[in-house]
Order: C-alpha cells, then structure tokens, then sequence
C-alpha cells in the first residue's frame, strides 16, 4: 500500500482536532458568559448526538448553516427543560463560533502522525467545517504548515461525502485518486465519499462503531503509522 501512496488527505474535526475536548471548553465560557445554570457535563451529554443528528441533516443539505447553529442549541436546551429566546440562542451561536478556535487541543498522537507522515507523503485538509474557523483552528494548534492544500465543503459548494468535494480536492492537490489515501473519523462522509472516487482510506474510528471488516480502521492515531 505504501508504495502507491503519494497524497493523504485528513479530515480535521474529530480526526486530528479534539473537537469535543475544545468544544467542551468553548461552552464553559458560554454559560459563564449567559448565566446558564446547567451542569455542562449533562448539557454534553444530550447535546452532542443532538450536534450529530443536525451535522448529517446539513452533509445531506436538508438543513442550513444559520438552521443548524440555532437548532442544536435551541433542541438541547429544550430536553434539559431550559428555555432561551432566539436572540440568546443566536448570540450564544455565535459566541460558540468565536470562543471554539480559542482552545486547540489535538487528538492524542496526531502531531506526532503528522511529524512522522510530512518526509514519506503530501498532506492534505478536507473539511466540512465552517471556513471562517477552520484555517483558525490549523494555526492556532499549530499544525497548518504540514498541509498542501486546504479543501472547505463552503468554498467548494457541497459537503463530504459529495464526491464533487472529493475531486476538487484532487485537482487542487495535483494528486491521482489511486495514489492518495483518506483518513478521518466519519465513515459516511469520509470514508464511504472517499471510496467511491477510487482513494484508499483508514478510518480513526473515533466513536467506536461497528464497521465493515474490510475497512482498514484503527482506535489510536499512533496505529496509522502500521500502514504508511
């Protein structure tokens, strides 16, 4: 396998960014912020597979950005029995946005990967994340200059796992799909998108689900480094 690859392409959030650790953070400064009196332990847990659910209706384009930021709040708060008007809800969204890229804890093992990765290959960003944050996020964790090339779903119009996003990917890059392996936590879009266009793939499975054996999968960023 590694002596085809030329190019790997990484997802961001949840693959290489502790998207949960950092987002965790950023909704502490938020309910100091707005007086939310809820244990942001119990807050997490209803509203991270509410975050989810909003995530795979706006891949699949049924929902909008401005409907997803407000959405996922405004359905946990309502589980929790606790209740804030659209202003609030807009306002806390927005904060979220600014606040997130503040913390920029990594993956364990993922400045490592990359260390070991940049000599052997092209590295490469594909994203469904909003634009205004994610170049934010790579500089301040300090990882941006071990990528090529930077793919955002909102620059290019479509979202993981869309192929349309996969092929600009490409073409940007310069790279073949037979010489260029995918990496990221989401089977669907990036693992599955990923497939259909002819790339390799690894999936980090992240959230510990049950995948096709034949996916090459691995639990420990470090685990890659058996493959490339």
């Amino acid at each position: 396998m590694t002596d085809s690859i030329k190019h790997i392409f990484f997802d961001l959030d949840h693959t290489l960014w502790d998207f949960d650790k950092n987002s965790s953070l950023a909704f502490e400064m938020i309910f100091e912020k707005f007086e939310v009196n809820l244990e942001i332990g119990v807050f997490l847990n209803r509203y991270q597979p509410i975050n989810m659910k909003y995530w795979k209706l706006y891949r699949e384009e049924k929902i909008s950005k401005s409907e997803l930021r407000r959405g996922r709040l405004t359905e946990a708060f309502t589980v929790l029995g606790t209740e804030f008007s659209i202003e609030i809800i807009d306002a806390m969204s927005e904060d979220y946005i600014d606040f997130l890229p503040l913390n920029n804890y990594l993956i364990d093992g993922a400045a490592e990967l990359l260390e070991y990765l940049r000599p052997k290959y092209d590295l490469h960003i594909i994203t469904n994340g909003f634009r205004e944050i994610q170049n934010t996020k790579l500089s301040n964790a300090g990882i941006k200059h071990y990528f090529k090339t930077i793919t955002n779903s909102e620059e290019v119009g479509v979202k993981k796992p869309n192929p349309a996003i996969f092929e600009q990917a490409i073409r940007v890059s310069g790279a073949q799909p037979d010489n260029s392996m995918m990496i990221g936590d989401n089977y669907e879009a990036d693992i599955l998108g990923a497939e259909a266009l002819g790339l390799k793939t690894i999936c980090f499975n992240y959230h510990d689900e049950k995948l096709p054996q034949k996916n090459i999968q691995v639990s420990e960023l470090k685990q890659v480094k058996k493959y490339l």
